[in-house]
């Protein structure tokens, strides 16, 4: 609904009211079932296709209320007009003066409305043609008050509108709570009137009414309708529109966060909610609602402040503190790191820190603070530290930024300093460094780069040489220059550019973008030459983007710019953009996964197989290692003659110089693959590549099954038949599967349905090296360390432990992993004794704080696991399959199972009962981990028959000679001479 216009003042008029419509459905006699409140303000153009949106809808027993706000552009007429065409179905009325708002017109609506139920719609939005029939449905069949469905916003001027599902996770099935406390995300995030269908008795028994002279009313009258409604039903139905014009030139209420007044009435519904919340006891709502609050509506205006000068932050902060204090401080746990700096920093009235941190939370992981560490710990900034709280939140520990390369850093530019004379801008800026990540004696070069922001169009970036780069205390500062005559724009396409700094330390490169730290700062516009003619534009001016980074935008002369207009929306300029749009969507189907799946199987399989060539990959390109590398080692160590081809995900460094490597899922990947006549991998090539009769797959797989695995897991079970059909052939692909134990074949060949000649027990080539470890220390009684306990930095006198727990998800996405111990603590108490090795699942990553630097050491970025259990005097695990593979080298083994219900029970359940078999003590909690870690020897003592039992069931084919027997069976051929 637009909403934006000043209060007018006029008499009262209504439109008699029509007769009542229909009887079909769950109508009263005399009433319809449903009543839609349109409500509309200054929208006579859009009115029309709301309210058709309702007389369209498949439930005929539906009326249509249109609420006028006092419009002054004939909305009114125009909703009289379409009463007058719809007798019956369609009533009009307006209010007497405009309220400024929508809780008025949406008020005088349930008034109006005859319906049995009551739903809201705005005028610049639609009704799902579905919506009401699903609505009456589900309110009918669960009695509910109130009745939610999916709302999507339609971005209507988007080229492609673009859909996005509002909160999807609420509506993934129908459900009909008791009460909102059994969904708090209900009455936290879906905040809207529209999408929701209400009892009309039920409002008017409980005199629910939208707040009158204040913005945000929805989560005032949301949260009163979830917090009375005897019953919610959720339905998973598709019911409301939600049409967003992001170039529209009047900004809805809720996006005009510049004003000062807007952000005051959030404010004061947030904290009428919250009494409304105290009154009625819901005190875990009010928890959520707080979380919400500092990650959601408190981050909408804080994005604001680095545009908006002094004056405006002033009030904003006197503002915010008052609420910030009713805040649960326990909420702050609950949120991303930059989302609590900021609220603390903005309570404090920080500026000189909150400013840069707002940068982070418009650029996430944008590193803006040069950080500080404290008794091994890393902090936002060295001051509050003196604050218990403020301590707590400014602890960033956990972010990982203190070990990180400057290469891989983010790094805050900000911009200090624009002049322009002539065709050339001067520049000047200070680069955070973080912890002094860039030493003082490091060679510093830059350069500047601008670009043009459509990937599309970038035909030419342009750079110049920064002339001075020097430490400046906690940043790197610079100045430089841009002639920016040099830039030639091709013009109307590529009408905004960017900028970047590069900036080498030591030869290393990272780039930064350059933010606009103050307003005002970057101003003047410069002389520009684009290739099409300066008809198109002959100036550039500084402008600052959404993220709050510089850019240049052509500005065009306005007379000439409406001969080159007319031109671009013309006939020619039409078929030439249509012609550029089919090229480029040509460009993307020939490089999409469909387009390469052809390829392959269409022209890459239809070459000859090349003799010789075998493809070699590890954990799906993403590293150098396991048993594929043994065998391919093993094949270098007898010189056979064969053309490898080494396949990788991310990037080629540690893959081996003797091979050709090539990038999983690129055309000369899937040409190897198609030609070769071995595959050797340890978990799967693409799952849609069919293998050729003529090429051997030889699957190492990478580890014995304590979890239950393919068609023994639940997931598995619950597929149609054609998906564990389709899964079944891409298993059917593997002519030999390594086997290195009897139970291998009773689990991991039967839960993949394998064929008894696939099976190979010849053990797993990677641990080789183990059992050739475990024979040199029985035969000469030493332990030999190596070079990689040097490399690692372990004193002589301390004993290693290595931690390696089996892959954890937490959700979202987020791979890192939560110790699940003190690892500070752990530290202190045997540091002295042991150094502890922390090995992650490869997909997930770690991080320790710098206080437990020396005493426990991440070793995750190692991919070859077989040297770290090598080093290990003892391991510590969960339900790793690396228990398996340590188990040869029969030293004491630990089992921190914290969760060993929750996985066992829960998750996808085990093959055996680990508490029975385990090869060394299981412990449930961190007291019980210390006790006994407290000697390896007498562990490695007390467990001694357990491990050689264990190691009799799970390892009796791995004895030192599986790389030797696979070469031998399959590549021995290819031996010189």
């Amino acid at each position: 609904m637009n909403v934006d216009q000043p209060r007018a003042h006029a008499e009262q008029e209504t439109e008699p009211a029509a007769s009542p419509a229909g009887t079909e459905g769950a109508g009263e006699a005399g009433r319809p079932a449903v009543s839609v409140v349109v409500i509309v303000y200054n929208d006579a153009a859009r009115l029309p296709t709301a309210v058709r949106s309702v007389l369209d809808q498949t439930l005929r027993d539906v009326e249509v209320v249109v609420v006028d706000d006092r419009s002054t552009d004939g909305s009114y007429e125009v909703a009289r007009r379409l009463a007058a065409a719809h007798p019956g179905r369609v009533r009009a009325c307006r209010l007497p003066e405009n309220s400024g708002g929508c809780g008025a017109p949406r008020n005088r609506g349930i008034t109006e409305a005859r319906g049995t139920y009551v739903v809201f719609l705005d005028s610049d939005d639609v009704l799902e043609r579905n919506a009401c029939r699903n609505f009456l449905e589900a309110a009918e069949t669960t009695g509910a008050d109130l009745v939610s469905g999916l709302c999507v916003r339609v971005h209507v001027d988007a080229r492609a509108r673009k859909e996005v599902k509002w909160y999807p996770w609420l509506y993934e099935r129908t459900r009909t709570l008791e009460s909102v406390s059994e969904l708090p995300d209900l009455l936290v995030f879906d905040t809207l009137s529209t999408n929701k269908c209400y009892r009309r008795q039920f409002l008017l028994d409980e005199d629910l009414r939208f707040p009158v002279g204040i913005h945000y009313e929805d989560l005032l009258f949301s949260a009163q309708a979830y917090a009375t409604a005897r019953s919610i039903t959720l339905i998973p139905n598709r019911v409301y529109d939600w049409r967003v014009a992001d170039k529209a030139e009047a900004k809805s209420i809720s996006n005009r966060r510049d004003e000062i007044a807007n952000f005051t009435h959030r404010m004061e519904i947030h904290r009428r909610v919250d009494r409304l919340l105290a009154d009625r006891g819901l005190l875990d709502l009010k928890f959520a609602k707080d979380v919400k609050f500092l990650k959601h509506d408190l981050v909408l205006h804080l994005r604001e402040l680095p545009f908006r000068d002094a004056a405006y932050r002033e009030e904003f902060a006197a503002i915010a503190r008052r609420y910030l204090e009713s805040i649960d401080r326990a909420a702050f746990d609950e949120t991303e790191p930059i989302h609590a700096i900021c609220a603390y920093l903005l309570q404090v009235a920080d500026w000189d820190n909150l400013l840069p941190a707002v940068d982070t939370l418009t650029n996430r992981d944008k590193i803006s603070s040069p950080l500080v560490e404290r008794d091994g710990r890393v902090y936002w900034c060295a001051e509050h530290l003196d604050d218990p709280f403020g301590r707590h939140v400014l602890d960033v520990t956990g972010l990982g930024h203190h070990i990180k390369a400057v290469d891989r850093m983010f790094l805050r530019n900000a911009l200090t300093s624009y002049e322009s004379s002539g065709t050339t801008v001067r520049l000047a800026g200070r680069v955070t460094n973080p912890l002094g990540v860039i030493p003082p004696g490091a060679r510093l070069a830059g350069e500047l780069e601008f670009y043009a922001r459509r990937p599309g169009v970038r035909f030419q970036t342009f750079r110049f040489p920064v002339a001075t780069l020097w430490h400046a205390g906690e940043a790197i500062a610079w100045e430089g220059s841009a002639d920016l005559a040099a830039v030639r724009p091709l013009g109307i396409v590529d009408a905004v550019w960017d900028v970047r700094l590069h900036l080498d330390v030591d030869g290393v490169r990272t780039t930064t973008r350059l933010t606009a730290a103050e307003p005002g700062l970057a101003e003047g516009r410069l002389p520009v030459r684009p290739r099409l003619s300066r008809l198109v534009a002959d100036r550039i001016e500084p402008v600052v983007s959404s993220r709050g980074h510089l850019s240049f935008r052509l500005v065009p002369d306005k007379k000439a710019n409406v001969l080159v207009l007319r031109g671009v929306h013309g006939r020619a300029a039409t078929l030439a953009k249509s012609g550029y749009r089919r090229a480029r969507s040509l460009r993307k189907d020939l490089t999409s996964g469909d387009t390469k799946i052809r390829l392959y199987h269409e022209v890459f399989s239809r070459l000859p197989v090349r003799k010789g060539l075998v493809v070699f990959e590890s954990h799906l390109g993403r590293q150098y290692s396991d048993s594929p590398r043994a065998i391919y080692e093993e094949m270098r160590r007898q010189g056979l003659e064969f053309e490898p081809v080494w396949a990788y995900a991310d990037g080629p460094a540690g893959f081996p110089d003797d091979a050709t490597l090539v990038r999983r899922w690129s055309l000369p990947y899937l040409r190897a693959l198609a030609q070769a006549e071995f595959w050797v991998d340890n978990q799967s090539y693409p799952l849609k590549l069919t293998k050729r009769p003529e090429t051997t797959y030889i699957q190492t797989w990478h580890g014995s099954a304590l979890k239950r695995m393919g068609f023994d897991e639940a997931e598995w079970k619950l597929k149609s038949r054609e998906e564990q059909a389709e899964q079944q052939r891409t298993l059917d692909r593997f002519d030999r599967f390594l086997i290195r134990s009897e139970h291998d074949v009773h689990t991991l060949a039967r839960a993949f349905r394998l064929q008894e000649r696939t099976l190979l027990r010849v053990g797993y080539p990677r641990n080789d090296a183990l059992v050739r470890a475990r024979w040199s220390e029985e035969g000469d009684g030493r332990r030999e360390r190596g070079p990689l306990a040097a490399e690692l930095g372990i004193p002589e006198d301390r004993q290693i432990l290595l931690y390696a727990p089996t892959f954890r998800s937490r959700g979202n996405g987020q791979k890192r992993f939560e110790l699940p111990f003190d690892v500070e603590r752990f530290a202190d108490t045997f540091g002295d004794r042991y150094v502890l090795l922390v090995r992650s699942h490869y997909l997930n990553h770690v991080v320790l704080p710098p206080s437990v630097r020396g005493r426990v050491l991440d070793v995750t970025s190692y991919h070859d696991m077989t040297p770290l259990l090598a080093l290990a005097d003892g391991l510590i695990t969960d339900y790793s399959s690396v228990m398996f593979d340590y188990a040869l080298l029969d030293r004491p083994m630990f089992f921190f199972a914290y969760d060993y219900d929750a996985y066992v029970h829960e998750d996808r359940g085990t093959y055996f009962d680990l508490l029975e078999r385990a090869p060394g003590p299981v412990v449930r909690t961190e007291d019980e981990l210390h006790t006994v870690l407290g000697s390896l020897e007498e562990q490695s003592v007390k467990y001694a028959p357990r491990r050689e039992q264990f190691l009799a069931d799970f390892g009796e084919y791995d004895r030192g000679t599986a790389a030797r027997s696979v070469v031998d069976q399959f590549f021995g051929q290819w031996r010189r001479g």
